[in-house]
């Protein structure tokens, strides 16, 4: 008899993962699904990944991690796998936007996490199906501060994943099965095997998040674009960042760089000033012409015409700064890691 192993959240836990499949006894011919949120925060989210989209009889939803890198929005997690994947990371997303947001036969519905009860899972809206912070304000408005599963009635067995229970799966009236039981945090992988509706799990093998955020916190930092972000973006980033067990050099020398670019600030007015002294000596009624010409024209018209603030002198963010800098003949670093 054919078997199906539903898993919870796997999170680039390759080799958990295979302890599961293994523990479950699955074969060539049994169907593999996954709730989704294969990848993020584990040690090889690539083989995770091409073990789904080799294997036959395979099926992975798409949840909330997916729908970050299809739609691009990459925070710390994301942009770890996005190395990790490396030169396959483009076409890896390419299949991520292919996966659909649930999962339906006569036995079972799957749903990476939300549905409205009652209600035909097609016509849930896509991010409360994949569980996104949009999807999870669609529910409260629905649901008010208890879990959607809370309310769901149907004698067919639903399955999700999404939320960390704990170590062990949250089972409700033997049809309510929340199987994310964060491997990726050092708890255990868990599946339901049909159809026998079977719990199998097998531990962690460490705590994988712990160890790849900072292994790959350095090679992050040197991939961001510092130059071109705003400096109050670059305050928040490094205060996101912040994290008391992880190696803060990196960040720490983000902040000297930016310390010293702010710091550059009063000569380079004083050296944009003496400039707009020397052209308005020199040219005369032909300032306008004159300034023009110069590497630092638009800054000197701007000054002169009392347009440009002291405080910032129009730089909002590095590469501005750097730029005025080079056009006065100054030289600032321009590359904080």
């Amino acid at each position: 008899m054919q078997s199906t192993l539903i898993i919870g959240d796997i999170h680039g836990c390759h080799a958990e993962l295979l302890d599961l499949l293994d523990r479950a006894a699955i074969g060539d011919d049994d169907l593999v699904v996954s709730v989704g949120d294969l990848v993020d925060r584990g040690p090889d989210p690539a083989a995770v990944v091409e073990l789904f989209r080799r294997r036959p009889r395979s099926l992975a939803l798409c949840g909330n991690h997916e729908r970050k890198h299809v739609r691009g929005v990459l925070s710390y997690s994301q942009q770890v796998t996005k190395l990790q994947l490396g030169a396959d990371y483009e076409d890896h997303v390419r299949w991520m936007a292919t996966l659909p947001y649930h999962w339906e036969r006569e036995d079972v519905r799957v749903v990476h996490w939300g549905l409205y009860p009652g209600v035909p899972l097609d016509e849930v809206p896509e991010d409360v199906r994949a569980g996104t912070t949009s999807g999870d304000a669609r529910l409260r408005e629905r649901c008010g501060d208890r879990p959607w599963y809370e309310f769901y009635e149907d004698d067919k067995p639903v399955v999700f994943g999404h939320s960390v229970i704990g170590p062990e799966p949250l089972v409700l009236r033997d049809r309510i099965f929340g199987l994310d039981t964060g491997v990726c945090h050092g708890m255990r992988l868990t599946g339901l095997l049909l159809p026998q509706f079977k719990i199998v799990s097998v531990p962690a093998r460490a705590d994988h998040w712990e160890r790849v955020r900072g292994e790959w916190q350095a090679p992050v930092l040197r991939t961001l674009p510092w130059q071109t972000m705003t400096f109050e973006q670059i305050e928040k980033k490094i205060r996101s960042l912040r994290d008391p067990e992880l190696d803060s050099s990196v960040l720490d020398r983000v902040q000297g760089w930016v310390t010293t670019l702010r710091g550059a600030l009063p000569p380079l007015r004083e050296r944009l000033d003496a400039e707009v002294a020397r052209i308005a000596e020199a040219a005369g009624e032909e300032f306008g012409r004159a300034a023009a010409a110069h590497p630092a024209g638009s800054w000197l018209l701007r000054r002169r015409a009392g347009k440009l603030s002291p405080e910032h002198l129009g730089c909002s963010s590095p590469q501005q700064l750097l730029a005025l800098a080079s056009a006065l003949g100054v030289t600032l670093p321009a590359d904080p890691v």
